[in-house]
């Protein structure tokens, strides 16, 4: 079987490296869309299958990447269309990403790992955060084996924060980084699975390196030349299309734009006006993240030789 990672790489290369963020928070939706609703959870709901039904016809996106913090802060309710969103990324023919950055002990993380690879949240590929140990990441791996589903999993490598230097870049006795011991062992595991899926050109971990850091993205993408990178910090947080341009090289990865196309109607002129007035519809809204998103995945591919 292909697993979710190549199954991933290969929507890149067909759609363009666009991942599409779903972190929707009532507040990005505006009033005049929320109030034909009859709650926030339901307009999140029905903008985010918008944005997928279109971004999926455009061909525009490879995946969407969906971030739990947004819908459990809604509570119940929030959770409930947190997997309906999930169901209609995979329904449209999208890989789904859910960026639940878990990370815990072996019994604990075990749980995590069927919580989203089984059951009400079943997604495709999770992030998650090794640094409680490497042996936190085995429960999570375990389901990338077929007879699992072939899952995937977006390991924390160097991330698009500003605060990242605090731990990613702390310097180790050898000299190395931290973070470099984090991508050798992303390297390693790699290795164990080549047997598993011997035709594929990535392996079913990847690695979330951030666009915001010039320096790095050269060195990182050449040290890890077989890892499948999660690309965030494109867009809103100022990430430039060159460093995410430089990322995509090798094994490729899939950029992440969240709130630059869930906002993007803030800052299109052809709903200036209605924005002033107060009369945005959900059709508008939907259609300047649609626009947005055929403008990134033109931007990126520009970039990439």
């Amino acid at each position: 079987m292909t697993h979710k990672m190549m199954e991933l790489q290969n929507l890149a290369a067909k759609n363009g490296p666009l991942c599409v963020g779903l972190d929707t928070d009532p507040s990005y939706i505006p009033e005049s869309v929320l109030k034909n609703y009859s709650s926030a959870t339901e307009a999140v709901l029905a903008y985010n299958k918008e944005i997928i039904r279109r971004v999926a016809a455009d061909k525009s996106a490879c995946c969407c990447k969906v971030q739990i913090a947004y819908y459990e802060a809604m509570g119940l309710e929030g959770m409930k269309i947190y997997a309906e969103t999930i169901k209609a990324v995979k329904d449209a023919g999208l890989i789904c990403i859910s960026d639940i950055k878990r990370g815990d002990i072996a019994a604990t993380a075990g749980a995590y790992a069927r919580a989203h690879f089984t059951g009400d949240f079943e997604t495709d590929i999770i992030t998650i955060n090794p640094y409680m140990g490497f042996d936190t990441l085995k429960p999570f791996t375990e389901y990338c084996a077929p007879e699992k589903g072939g899952k995937g999993a977006f390991v924390l490598l160097c991330t698009s924060n500003p605060g990242m230097v605090d731990i990613e870049h702390q310097e180790l006795k050898d000299g190395s980084l931290l973070l470099n011991r984090v991508g050798s062992e992303l390297e390693r595991i790699g290795e164990e699975w080549k047997a598993t899926y011997a035709e594929q050109t990535c392996g079913p971990i990847g690695a979330v390196v951030g666009a915001t850091q010039a320096q790095d993205a050269r060195k990182l993408r050449d040290l890890y030349p077989n890892t499948f990178f999660l690309i965030p910090g494109y867009g809103a947080q100022g990430g430039a299309a060159e460093i995410a341009a430089t990322l995509l090289d090798r094994a490729g990865g899939t950029v992440n734009s969240s709130r630059g196309i869930l906002c993007a109607y803030k800052k299109d002129a052809d709903f200036a006006e209605k924005l002033a007035a107060g009369t945005l519809t959900m059709d508008d809204i939907a259609t300047a993240a649609q626009k947005n998103a055929l403008f990134s995945k033109n931007e990126l591919t520009s970039f990439v030789k």
